[in-house]
């Protein structure tokens, strides 16, 4: 039996954040209840504990502590901190139990649709996961990986509000997917929730197109204390399993196991402010794996700090707690193998998609069933506009059609069509099409 606690370091990356001291105050007020006039003196006071808040004196020091509001404010600080991230010598303070040093996973996020950015994000498609693409290619970091990453657009549309919708007012999904894959001829098999939410809308999406989801958040922590994410706001995994086995979730309650199609993995976080994971956490997933489960262990950062610390202290654990279970080994993983490999999933060969055009109809189809029922259609306008829509199904899993008419755009409309799709086994094929001179090119991730 394979005893091995495979894990995962997950990344959600958003690039760089610059919040001042007014900002900091105003989550202070909506995360506490805390209403205090900014000053740095009055920072430092809460950062010392010297102000009292009914015993919340602790928690509120941790919220402002120096090292959380440590931001990346800009791309030269996220430069600074890759510069030493992702060298051989970061990596390899400490090797697995395969000789490998450390692997990290780039969720990468889309700044779009939003009017208000107080905190100066990077707005426009593709600025993340470009950076990061091209920084892996220059660095040689090929071991690591650029996965996916969504926040829904809030109400008032603030760049710095999270919310939980994917289909409200502002469904920027569709968009930022079909720019994916016709500008950058790349598609998503692992995804990682915005503010660790999840709700019927994204769950019954992702259930369509992607099999891989790092998102239960399952600790023994109380909410309570924090105004913002009690009862069940943002990121509520309160009915979701504790154990760092993957599960396959529920149709009507993705917290719940089912019989649902994709993977819902487990991951804590560190360096922030709650569901925190801890050294009892690390021995749980070492326990697990002593018992014959297939254990992904993964934890969570944000780039706009410093991840390196956060590195630092979870290896320390895993130095000690490796050696309370010297027979269990553990591996640093890319997330789409290291799912593969706990799961022990059945290695399957890339989907190859035939299609052709008669007038005005596009037929799609494949000899090995996607993971969803449809694959995820997206058209660019030769106006420059971006649209998805469903297939005509024809046989699920299988073959479809579209039509291009006055309904929707007419095919003389069209300069260029795309269709991604993952298989079970999170292999990726996307298929890029000009409907003018009929090339095509297949893309396999």
């Amino acid at each position: 039996m394979n005893k091995t606690v495979y894990i995962v370091h997950s990344i959600d990356t958003e690039g760089p954040l610059n919040e001042d001291l007014k900002a900091t105050f105003i989550r202070l007020k909506d995360s506490f209840g805390i209403n205090l006039k900014p000053s740095y003196k009055t920072l430092i006071k809460l950062q010392n504990k010297s102000i009292k808040l009914n015993g919340s004196e602790n928690t509120v020091s941790k919220f402002v502590s120096a090292n959380l509001l440590k931001y990346n404010k800009n791309w030269t600080d996220v430069e600074k901190m890759l510069d030493k991230l992702l060298t051989k010598k970061f990596r390899n303070k400490l090797l697995d139990s395969f000789g490998n040093g450390w692997i990290y996973n780039w969720h990468c996020m889309d700044h779009v649709g939003f009017i208000e950015n107080p905190r100066k994000r990077d707005l426009g498609f593709h600025k993340i996961s470009d950076y990061y693409k091209k920084k892996i290619e220059e660095t040689l970091s090929f071991q690591d990986a650029i996965h996916f990453h969504h926040h829904p657009i809030p109400f008032l549309k603030q760049a710095h509000i999270p919310a939980t919708h994917f289909f409200s007012h502002t469904p920027v999904i569709y968009e930022i997917i079909s720019r994916k894959i016709i500008d950058r001829k790349w598609f998503p098999s692992v995804y990682r929730p915005g503010f660790h939410s999840t709700r019927p809308d994204s769950h019954w999406f992702l259930e369509q197109f992607i099999p891989f989801d790092i998102a239960n958040q399952k600790n023994k922590d109380n909410y309570s204390k924090f105004k913002d994410i009690g009862n069940g706001r943002f990121g509520d995994w309160r009915r979701a399993p504790m154990s760092w086995e993957p599960y396959h979730p529920s149709h009507d309650d993705y917290q719940k196991k089912g019989n649902c199609r994709r993977w819902i993995c487990k991951s804590l976080n560190l360096g922030t402010r709650h569901k925190l994971l801890k050294i009892d956490d690390i021995r749980q997933a070492f326990k697990e794996a002593a018992m014959g489960k297939p254990v992904l262990l993964s934890f969570n950062d944000h780039d706009f700090r410093d991840i390196g610390p956060d590195v630092i202290k979870f290896q320390a654990m895993i130095r000690k707690v490796s050696k309370e279970f010297p027979d269990i080994k553990y591996k640093f993983c890319e997330a789409r193998n290291g799912i593969r490999e706990a799961l022990k999933l059945r290695k399957k060969t890339h989907i190859n998609f035939k299609f052709k055009i008669h007038r005005n109809t596009l037929h799609i189809s494949t000899t090995k069933p996607t993971f969803g029922p449809q694959p995820f259609l997206a058209i660019k306008t030769k106006k420059g506009k971006y649209f998805h829509d469903n297939f005509d199904f024809q046989k699920s899993f299988y073959e479809w059609t579209y039509t291009f008419d006055d309904s929707t755009q007419t095919i003389d409309q069209i300069e260029s069509i795309g269709v991604g799709t993952c298989d079970s086994f999170g292999n990726v094929t996307v298929l890029n099409i000009n409907p003018k001179t009929m090339h095509s090119t297949q893309t396999k991730i």
